[in-house]
Formats: structure tokens, C-alpha cells, sequence
């Protein structure tokens, strides 16, 4: 059962990082579709650098993580934020062929988080 666990941690760690990584370097690097995208969900040129730089931010805390765990804990949670604004926007906006990713984004990070050892809430 360990190994499933384990299996299903790494595959939704890979999509996760998949979603945010290309998402935030489109926002960052000013991709016209992703610009037009975000114009249309009413956001201008300045606000969409700045969720692409701290989309950017929580994914190299992730990947960091590889290496450091509390890191990649960080960094997921880092990014819960933007994963549930890009589904509310989405959904806001009946755009409903764009919001699966927001909300496997929503699924995964709590996924993740009940199977990361190293992550632990107390009450």
C-alpha cells in the first residue's frame, strides 16, 4: 500500500509542477494566447507578471523541495492560493473548458499533503 501511496505522491507532484511551471512561464515570459487569456478574465499586464512571478516563486520552492522536503511543502502550499483564484476566475467567468486544471490543481495539493509524511497538521 506504501508503494501506491508513494506512486501516486510523485505522479501528482509531476502534473503539479507540470500545470504551474508552464502556466507561470506563459504569464512571465508574456505568451500572447496566455495575455489575451488573462485580459479577458480582467486582468491587465502588471497583475498578470506579478501571479506569474509568484506562480514561478512556489514552483522553484517545489522543485527546491526535491531535495529539501519542508521546501516542497512550502511551495505547495504557496500555490494553493492561485490554484483556487484561477478556479474561481474560471468558473466566474463560465469558462468551464479552462478550469479543469485549476481544480485537479485544488484536488492535488490536498492529495499531496495527506500523503507527504513530512507534512503534519496539529491542532
Amino acid at each position: 500500500m506504501e508503494n501506491y501511496k508513494m506512486i501516486i505522491y510523485w505522479m501528482s507532484y509531476a502534473y503539479y509542477v507540470y500545470v504551474f511551471g508552464y502556466a507561470s512561464l506563459f504569464k512571465v515570459f508574456q505568451k500572447s494566447s496566455m495575455m489575451q487569456n488573462m485580459q479577458a478574465l480582467g486582468f491587465s499586464k502588471t497583475p498578470t507578471l506579478l501571479i506569474g512571478i509568484g506562480e514561478l516563486l512556489g514552483i522553484i520552492l517545489a522543485l527546491v523541495g526535491i531535495f529539501k522536503p519542508a521546501y516542497r511543502n512550502i511551495g505547495i502550499l504557496f500555490l494553493f492560493p492561485f490554484a483556487i483564484g484561477a478556479f474561481t476566475a474560471h468558473m466566474a467567468h463560465q469558462e468551464y473548458h479552462h478550469f479543469y486544471n485549476a481544480l485537479a490543481m485544488c484536488i492535488l495539493t490536498c492529495v499531496m499533503l495527506l500523503l507527504d509524511k513530512n507534512f503534519k497538521i496539529i491542532p
